[in-house]
């Protein structure tokens, strides 16, 4: 068996943890002591992989972890033609990620051959993110009754919509309608003129803010006003399930799922792809329109993955792809103090 230590790529987004305080930085520099830690800078994902963007370097030397790999090829499962066919990641977020789902694999190259730009890769998706800390996240629709509570709740959000059979409906006993409904309403939501958004948004906010008692719910959408001002995916928490995991618990993304991180550390492992459809709470570039399409529209409570233990040692995180599996080895080693609230 070859076993290397890789010096691993970090990157820097605006949602990343700042300095000491993101385990992003903190296990790079643990790896590479040369490494600086700029206590302003938002230290975001650690990618261990072959991926362009962010590519491992084996630490006992220059040479390239894909480059390691082709000149050793029986490091190599046997499913794996040519290189790893995954990506993994530790991420540290202090503010949200965007609300996205991810194509399927026919969809990705739809997309890439379209516009390579904004989808960088012909490849899919598909991931696993595994708590480190308390991890809270948007993941999949609510169930409908909790939707529609949330709507009438919400008399600024439900002036968006203009719709109220559609919301009836999504209390429909018949799938085909609810999933219909929900359809429609979430591309009248998404497709609301900007100027109407920020105006709901403003005065939802306003209400909220007077009240003594807010929960849960309520906080988030202040909170994630306060980080993304009148923005389209202030909304969102109405529509997806809000929930924190907690260390060692997980959630698989597959396809078409709506889906944003909102605080916390995760590691994270997924094909070997960096292609994400984007819709609200980001500067970055938004495709509404491929978003609403390609969502399946499933409702239901949150989709929680739930790991085999094999031993008493081991724990395998094994999604239905081919691409990769999550093992979690427990040997009774000490991690470095600074990091203990992730001891996975």
């Amino acid at each position: 068996m070859i076993v290397e230590k890789l010096t691993c790529a970090v990157q820097c987004y605006d949602w990343g943890c700042p300095g000491i305080k993101s385990l992003v930085a903190r296990f790079r520099s643990l790896a590479d002591t040369t490494f600086v830690i700029e206590d302003s800078k938002p230290y975001a994902e650690l990618w261990m992989g072959v991926h362009k963007n962010g590519p491992s370097f084996l630490k006992s030397g220059k040479q390239s972890l894909e480059d390691f790999i082709l000149s050793n090829k029986s490091v190599l499962a046997a499913h794996e033609q040519g290189t790893i066919q995954f990506l993994f990641k530790v991420l540290s977020v202090k503010k949200a990620l965007s609300i996205q789902s991810h194509p399927n694999k026919k969809r990705a190259a739809e997309l890439h051959l379209k516009d390579p730009v904004h989808y960088p890769d012909a490849n899919h998706k598909p991931e696993m993110a595994i708590a480190l800390s308390d991890f809270q996240l948007l993941c999949g629709f609510r169930p409908a009754e909790e939707i529609v509570e949330n709507i009438k709740a919400n008399e600024e959000f439900r002036s968006l919509l203009k719709d109220e059979t559609a919301i009836q409906k999504l209390l429909s006993s018949l799938e085909s309608e609810r999933k219909a409904a929900l359809k429609q309403i979430f591309e009248i939501y998404m497709k609301s003129p900007e100027e109407q958004v920020s105006t709901a948004c403003r005065k939802m906010i306003e209400r909220l803010k007077k009240k003594t008692h807010r929960n849960d719910l309520e906080d988030l959408l202040v909170r994630l006003n306060s980080e993304f001002p009148g923005d389209i995916g202030v909304f969102a928490p109405l529509f997806l399930n809000y929930f924190t995991l907690k260390n060692g618990e997980a959630v698989f993304l597959g396809p078409n799922l709506p889906h944003a991180y909102l605080y916390g550390d995760c590691i994270e492992c997924m094909a070997c792809s960096d292609n994400t459809v984007r819709a609200g709470l980001t500067p970055k570039f938004k495709d509404v329109d491929i978003l609403c399409s390609d969502l399946t529209f499933e409702m239901s409570p949150p989709p929680y993955f739930h790991p085999e233990k094999l031993n008493s040692a081991t724990t395998v995180y094994g999604p239905p792809v081919t691409e990769f599996s999550v093992h979690k080895i427990q040997s009774g080693g000490v991690l470095d103090p600074l990091a203990t609230e992730a001891e996975f």
